[in-house]
């Protein structure tokens, strides 16, 4: 298994950063992109995903058995919790254009680290816990929006999607690392211990809100300034034009709202890593139930390695579509891959599922990859934050039906089940060349 400080040996390079000094790093300095907003965002990245690390590792045994809600009141509410998530991109992403990405982002973050205190003083009182997920919920997908939307300000364009790889293999580092950790709250099952581990996660949510402050300072959308020269004409043209600056550009732009809806369905695979494999391993394989555990390392492992590298040529708008494309194929390979799994021997079946796994793990990092540069590229200038609210906001959508569509549609299904998953994942990719093409005749015209 590669080391982490191999896996983070695959920062970008100073090629991919060319404005960095060319001096011969040392070996601390190798573990990190030499460029120093990308360096200081991952500071900031590791800190704060070691602390989700450990909370996601507790929080479920942490609601149930120290606060004693049933199972099923937690999941209604996470799920509740999931459709305020969805909600809250768009709002936030516009609030990024019209008052800076860094001082929406630092302010959400300020407010995850009340809200996540705030579930060690709940109490016994479920009203105050179901109020207290959704809001925090709420908040931290807004966060996800502001922070796409800051990539997009601080670094340079053909920066983004490779810095935003290298976030993405930092996030599974840090998240490994959090969840390791962790194991020693779940060994101490005690009130005290759980206690320390949501403080500590609050406690990273403060620390990268105050990192945050030495982040260059993002422009503020235009729209108060334009606004003004407007009021210094007169007539019914700029009475339309200053109506249309309230609107939020993304959610006209059909084209880009096909994109976004094409990514939501491959980020479908998510749901499937996490729900309908290890389902799937327990209840219809003959595989040994620690492999779900290996699988997701496995899974973890192939991104660190592979999801900087997956970000190259796809810097034109028609080399992301077909990195989508090829990443809806592998999906559906390991769909199929995964189905062929029931009725094998416990060692074949774990040979078939790991196998199934790693064909994820490489659809993963190129739809991601794809992904995010479309979300950038098909982005109207000055309003990065509008877009990926609205992007942020099909991710969230397919993040909290995945659960459901995978456990009914698939698992349980046998191999027809994972087939027709896996056509689905391949349509999409192929779908999304002419989806594209649209968006950028359309972006083209617009300029």
């Amino acid at each position: 298994m590669t080391t982490t400080t191999e896996a983070l040996s695959a920062a970008p390079s100073s090629e991919e950063f060319p404005d960095q000094a060319s001096e011969q790093p040392s070996r601390a300095s190798r573990l990190l992109p030499r460029d120093p907003v990308l360096r200081l965002l991952t500071w900031t990245t590791l800190v704060n995903c070691l602390g989700n690390g450990l909370f996601l590792t507790v929080s479920t045994l942490y609601f149930t058995r120290i606060l004693g809600y049933g199972v099923g009141a937690v999941g209604l509410v996470l799920t509740g919790a999931g459709l305020c998530g969805v909600l809250a991109s768009i709002p936030a992403g516009r609030a990024a254009d019209r008052l800076g990405s860094k001082p929406v982002l630092i302010a959400l973050v300020a407010l995850e680290a009340v809200g996540t205190v705030g579930y060690v003083l709940v109490g016994g009182s479920f009203l105050a816990f179901a109020v207290l997920t959704c809001l925090v919920t709420t908040v931290d997908r807004g966060a996800s929006a502001a922070r796409g939307a800051l990539y997009a300000e601080v670094l340079a364009p053909d920066q983004r999607v490779a810095g935003r790889a290298y976030l993405r293999a930092v996030t599974n580092v840090a998240m490994g690392v959090g969840s390791v950790l962790a194991a020693l709250t779940l060994q101490a099952d005690s009130r005290a211990a759980y206690t320390a581990t949501i403080v500590a996660d609050a406690v990273s949510y403060a620390v990268v809100a105050l990192v945050m402050l030495r982040l260059p300072r993002t422009a503020r959308a235009s729209a108060a300034r334009e606004t003004a020269d407007r009021r210094s004409t007169t007539g019914e043209r700029a009475e339309r034009a200053e109506q249309a600056e309230r609107r939020n550009p993304a959610l006209r732009n059909l084209p880009f709202l096909t994109v976004t809806g094409l990514n939501a369905v491959l980020t479908l695979q998510f749901a499937m890593l996490e729900i309908g494999v290890p389902l799937w391993i327990v209840k219809d394989t003959a595989a040994p139930r620690a492999l779900v555990a290996a699988t997701l390392v496995v899974n973890t492992v192939l991104v660190v390695l592979f999801q900087v590298r997956a970000t190259r040529g796809t810097e034109l708008p028609g080399a992301a579509a077909r990195a989508c494309a090829r990443g809806g194929l592998l999906l559906a390979a390991s769909c199929a891959v995964l189905g062929l799994a029931h009725g094998l021997s416990a060692v074949l079946a774990s040979a078939v599922l790991v196998a199934g796994v790693a064909l994820q793990a490489g659809g993963e990092v190129l739809s991601q990859a794809g992904g995010w540069a479309l979300s950038y590229d098909l982005a109207g200038d000055g309003a990065h934050g509008s877009y990926q609210g609205v992007f942020n906001t099909g991710v969230s959508a397919a993040m909290m039906i995945g659960p459901a569509l995978v456990t009914l549609a698939v698992v349980g299904h046998g191999l027809l089940g994972w087939l027709l998953l896996g056509l689905l994942f391949a349509a999409t990719g192929a779908a999304m060349s002419p989806a594209v093409h649209w968006a950028a005749r359309r972006t083209a015209a617009a300029a």
